[in-house]
């Protein structure tokens, strides 16, 4: 069935980890009858949680939209995990939602996944409801979790909906109808009101206050001490609701289906609707601004929040329209490419059931089959007005960890594995490191990686494990050193002749810079390129482990030559002797990878910070405020050092601290590092070293260097010592 834009609310349910988001979707689809059975997350049977993965794990792990009839209303229920490995979903949903529902546990309190959610809706300009969860709970404490919401989001904090405890049990009081409910297996019975402590009179008074600061009419009322009639209650609410002015708390006990109904009610009536929060800003073709408004009848403009790409099921893309409406056989262009693009099946989504749909409507969400170059932040727009939305800010993967393949002969697999992966994860990163012979992927966390690795295996049949990466280190020299390369050797016929003289020294004009200053002629200048490349193959691997050689100038001196046996090649071998002789004398040194760090975390860790990254070798260049009050402290810190930096950081700010760390320079490494990297280098191939003779008909070299990472094991090769 379609509904009007002005009878649907779309809303991201968001949290922290475990405080009932799904719980809460599952006990809202119950109550308003979308499902016949009340769902579990302990026994992986929610409708939201239905991968295999989230099933297995008892937690959410990407988004899911579960859609709710109630009353006339469509409520596009939008659940996303609270782990911190898995905060895409956060950031793909709050693009599609108008409203954000967030979920604190009353036992646990306010969390960081409860602030994150509540400051990205800010960040957003949605509108924002609480949910208390887990009432029912051992030591739950709505009372003690409501004066902490207080505390730190301020007097926009209105109570809705409270619980009472009293001798017959615990009942739920609606403030705005004044009238309490029990609730027995799900099912509401209104109960005489409680009488009022001075805690719940202070609550009555708190909402009163917040809702007489949204009209100027209910404002003086308010101070002349009349009280307000329930209509004026809840439009008082629903106005402060839209402009951000109120956050009203409900809560409830969702496994039991108490006070569920009355969250159901308070979406309808106080939560914006499609027609008043979908509208947005666009940019047109030449960059200007576009006003659109989420209209039936206005052209289409629809966004890509969502891409699912299932190598059983195939690539679904979650759209939501913003304007106009979509049609399986729409005219549709792709902003991003200009491309028109070619639509599949047009279905809604419910957790992982589909139902076919003729259209979706403005304000709607639903999914489209088989969009072939759609992603994720994409606009799809009709060809007469060509829109493009803002893209997502996803977060960037901080954890990087090599893949290596258990079982031979499924090296070929993962790189289009991952491919399908990445389509539907833009916060997972795949790279091939030629120089370290490694496969690395990058995440948001241990969790995230350890996910992806059993999607490998369960939906692409590929079982891998995790190693910490390799690093490329560099060799360098620290003084002047001069050499001679002499090359001869006879054979039956004409023989091989080249003599050179070298001078290298340190530079810091490039990673490697030859130069000439050779007087009389001892050198013919046709053999000058044989001589420069035969050092740009040498640099390749150094002296000490085999690392390539960067900063190094060479000059060719003199030399001399026969005039039948001297060639390019002889000239080239000179070179490559004359760099292995003079290299060892010219101080050669180990360099290695220094990374830039910004970390912005909380005021009252930033001294454990600084100790941390001086720990790390590290050197702090200095500090300065950021959002909310945080710290941002900026080092230099080895790449060496930082492979576990995600995860000390998340365990010390509780997932309030983020980094970002990208590399710049490298620099000497102290030299009680060197041998332990020199042992290391040891133990693993140089792949540069290997000719591409070893290439096979059709092969490229990636493949090249998967299938030599098997065959290393078997010696086949004679290798340079390389890290």
């Amino acid at each position: 069935m379609n509904y009007a834009n002005d009878h649907i609310r779309n809303v991201l349910i968001a949290g922290h980890g475990g405080a009932g988001k799904t719980s809460l979707a599952e006990a809202l689809l119950f109550t308003a009858k979308s499902t016949d059975r009340l769902g579990r997350v302990e026994d992986g049977n929610t409708v939201c949680d239905y991968d295999p993965e989230e099933a297995k794990r008892r937690a959410s792990l990407s988004l899911a939209v579960a859609p709710v009839e109630y009353d006339g209303v469509k409520i596009n229920l939008i659940d996303t995990p609270g782990l911190f490995d898995f905060e895409l979903g956060l950031h793909e949903g709050i693009r599609a939602a108008e409203s954000v529902l967030i979920t604190v546990s009353g036992r646990s309190g306010l969390t960081v996944g409860a602030q994150k959610a509540y400051k990205l809706a800010l960040k957003h300009g949605k509108s924002r409801m609480i949910y208390i969860s887990k009432i029912d709970a051992e030591h739950a404490d709505f009372y003690k979790v409501f004066e902490e919401l207080k505390a730190e989001f301020g007097p926009s904090i209105c109570p809705v909906v409270v619980p009472i405890e009293q001798a017959g049990g615990r009942v739920f009081v609606n403030l705005i109808e004044s009238k309490a409910y029990s609730y027995v297996n799900g099912t509401a019975r209104e109960v005489p009101m409680p009488k009022y402590g001075h805690r719940e009179d202070g609550l009555i008074e708190a909402m009163r206050e917040a809702v007489a600061e949204t009209d100027d009419a209910l404002m003086e009322k308010f101070f002349e001490g009349e009280p307000f009639t329930q209509e004026e209650l809840t439009e008082g609410v629903r106005v402060g609701v839209k402009t951000g002015a109120i956050t009203p708390v409900l809560c409830g006990c969702s496994t039991a289906l108490a006070g569920t109904d009355m969250v159901l009610r308070y979406i309808k009536k106080l939560l914006p609707s499609a027609a008043r929060g979908a509208g947005c800003v666009a940019a047109d073709r030449d960059g200007n601004e576009v006003e659109i408004a989420c209209e039936a009848k206005d052209p289409l403009c629809a966004y890509v929040f969502k891409t699912v790409a299932d190598p059983f099921v195939g690539k679904m893309s979650y759209v939501k329209v913003v304007s106009g409406t979509l049609k399986a056989d729409s005219p549709v262009v792709n902003s991003r490419t200009g491309e028109p693009e070619r639509m599949g099946k047009l279905v809604f989504v419910k957790g992982k059931k589909q139902t076919d749909a003729a259209e979706i409507g403005a304000g709607d969400i639903g999914a489209i089959t088989k969009l072939p170059a759609a992603q994720t932040g994409d606009t799809l727009c009709a060809p007469g007005r060509v829109v493009s939305l803002p893209r997502p800010e996803f977060p960037r993967p901080t954890l990087s960890m090599a893949i290596k393949v258990k079982q031979k002969g499924d090296e070929s697999k993962i790189s289009g594995a991952l491919q399908r992966l990445m389509e539907e994860d833009p916060t997972l990163g795949y790279a091939v490191n030629t120089e370290t012979v490694q496969q690395v992927i990058s995440g948001l966390g241990e969790q995230h990686l350890d996910v992806v690795c059993a999607k490998l295996k369960s939906k692409f049949g590929v079982e891998v494990s995790l190693t910490e990466p390799r690093i490329a280190y560099r060799e360098s020299i620290r003084k002047k050193c001069k050499a001679q390369g002499r090359h001869k050797k006879q054979t039956g016929g004409h023989g091989q002749f080249g003599d050179v003289w070298i001078e290298f020294e340190p530079t810091d004009e490039g990673e490697f810079v030859f130069a000439e200053n050779v007087f009389g002629g001892s050198v013919p200048k046709n053999y000058f390129p044989a001589v420069e490349k035969g050092l740009q193959e040498a640099v390749r691997h150094g002296v000490l482990a085999g690392y390539p050689v960067v900063g190094l100038k060479a000059t060719l001196l003199d030399g001399s030559y026969h005039p039948v046996d001297s060639s390019e090649m002889a000239f080239k071998m000179a070179a490559k002797l004359a760099y292995k002789a003079a290299l060892p004398e010219a101080g050669p040194v180990l360099l290695e990878p220094i990374g830039n760090l910004m970390a912005t975390v909380p005021g009252d860790v930033l001294g454990d910070i600084m100790g941390e990254v001086t720990k790390r070798r590290g050197r702090v260049l200095g500090m300065h405020p950021a959002e909310d009050g945080q710290q941002t402290l900026e080092a230099d810190v080895p790449v060496s050092e930082m492979h576990d930096f995600t995860t000390y950081l998340r365990q010390l700010t509780q997932g309030r601290g983020s980094f970002v760390f990208e590399f710049t320079r490298y620099e000497p490494l102290p030299s009680n590092l060197e041998p332990k990297v020199i042992e290391e280098a040891k133990k693993f191939i140089d792949m540069k070293a290997v000719s591409y003779t070893h290439l096979r008909a059709h092969e490229t070299r990636h493949d090249l260097v998967c299938r030599l990472l098997l065959e290393k094991k078997k010696k086949k090769y004679s290798v340079t010592l390389l890290h």
